[in-house]
């Protein structure tokens, strides 16, 4: 079947790893030809551009910058991209007959593409529910329910589910939110999908390698590392990040690295500037296989979301954490299901994020326990439920029911 994927986030590469490009890759696998329909934000520099490959094509769409930048260009950039969108797959693509739509929430603004998709193909539509907007930006202190921005997008995204043939969510926590707060969504058309990985096979750094890079990156060989890698936004309360490594100055068997990017990146590396931790590096980018090298050389994964949330997240850095045979600590709002879940598989610990006292425990607690179990743990949970197989199944198979 013809499958067309409007993705938020940019998609050059097929063969890169993410949960989008890996998903996208079984489908091929299992037969199917992908069309994925992806954003160029300005501040690349680069018009809209169509790449064709083996049983797929990658249409690069211009577009204002969506993502890490300020709420005002983000907001009107978000307005945009169904326009944007639909213009450039109307030229590309028009002579192509998608059986499958599918997207991944946010944005909330591709409901004419999808409309006209379905209607000119009569294809069926597939939401994978990865952020309930706008009340994610309500929770964050971005909007004010009642305002005229939120009733703008929330009428967006009561037309969005409307349209959906299926909506998948991330975790039962988060199925069970869109039922209670949608009405109009019939609940059995609410599934759960979870983010989802192709898996590799595991390469344990040697004991030379993991020497040798942690000395590069002045980072100690002798402590327990617990790592944080990926956005460094608001959604993952970063404020609380700080009060952990101010009482981890304190330790002396524990160390903290901070790999990322975000729009409170600046706010941490002003931090480490003025304070100079002993027991904490912060780094910006690295080299992939760099970064790779530096998870496997890393002991714990750290997850952190804020505690304002009302809605039940599943950020997808916890895959690479289990891919990776990583137990981990998450510190979370009370509403997501994520530490419930690492802790009844044993493969985490979790407390509420701003809880300082548990979390400082729970560092204890991890640092003397079977840390190779709980990594085992976690990839055997990662098998058995996260992988692309089994969410391209659930996809495909709504289809037909």
């Amino acid at each position: 079947m013809n499958i067309l994927f409007l993705s938020l986030s940019r998609f050059e590469n097929i063969n890169d790893r993410g949960i989008y490009n890996d998903l996208m890759r079984e489908f091929i696998r299992q037969g199917n030809k992908v069309y994925i329909a992806s954003p160029t934000e300005r501040r690349y520099g680069k018009p809209t551009t169509l790449t064709k490959g083996d049983n797929f094509e990658i249409l690069n769409i211009w577009t204002l910058n969506i993502l890490k930048t300020n709420i005002v260009e983000k907001g009107i950039g978000t307005l945009m991209l169904g326009y944007q969108f639909n213009r450039a797959i109307t030229k590309y693509w028009n002579d192509v007959k998608f059986n499958l739509v599918l997207y991944a929430t946010p944005p909330i603004t591709f409901n004419k593409v999808i409309e006209q998709v379905k209607k000119r193909c009569d294809a069926h539509s597939y939401l994978m529910l990865k952020d309930i907007f706008p009340q994610n930006a309500v929770d964050l202190g971005m909007m004010k329910t009642g305002g005229m921005l939120y009733k703008v997008f929330r009428r967006k995204e009561e037309k969005l589910y409307q349209i959906s043939d299926r909506i998948g969510c991330m975790s039962p926590a988060n199925r069970t939110y869109i039922i209670e707060h949608n009405p109009a969504v019939n609940p059995a058309l609410v599934e759960v999908c979870p983010n989802a990985v192709e898996p590799i096979e595991f390469k344990p750094i040697s004991d030379e390698e993991r020497s040798e890079l942690l000395a590069e990156l002045n980072i100690p060989v002798d402590k327990t590392i617990f790592i944080y890698g990926g956005n460094l936004g608001k959604p993952q309360g970063i404020d609380f990040l700080f009060e952990i490594l101010v009482a981890n100055e304190k330790r002396n068997n524990s160390f903290i690295i901070i790999v990322g990017s975000g729009t409170e990146f600046s706010k941490l590396q002003q931090w480490f500037d003025e304070n100079k931790p002993k027991n904490a590096k912060l780094l910006s980018a690295l080299p992939k296989e760099k970064y790779d090298n530096l998870i496997k050389a890393a002991h714990v994964g750290l997850v952190l979301l804020d505690p304002r949330f009302t809605i039940p997240n599943f950020p997808s850095r916890l895959l690479s954490y289990l891919e990776n045979r990583m137990p981990v600590l998450l510190a979370t709002d009370p509403n997501t299901d994520i530490g419930k879940i690492a802790e009844e598989n044993g493969f985490g610990f979790w407390c509420l994020n701003g809880d300082l006292k548990s979390f400082m425990a729970n560092i204890d607690r991890i640092t003397k326990a079977d840390r190779i179990t709980m990594g085992e743990q976690g990839l055997k949970y990662l098998l058995n439920n996260y992988t692309v197989d089994k969410a391209a199944d659930i996809i495909i198979n709504s289809i037909t029911v």
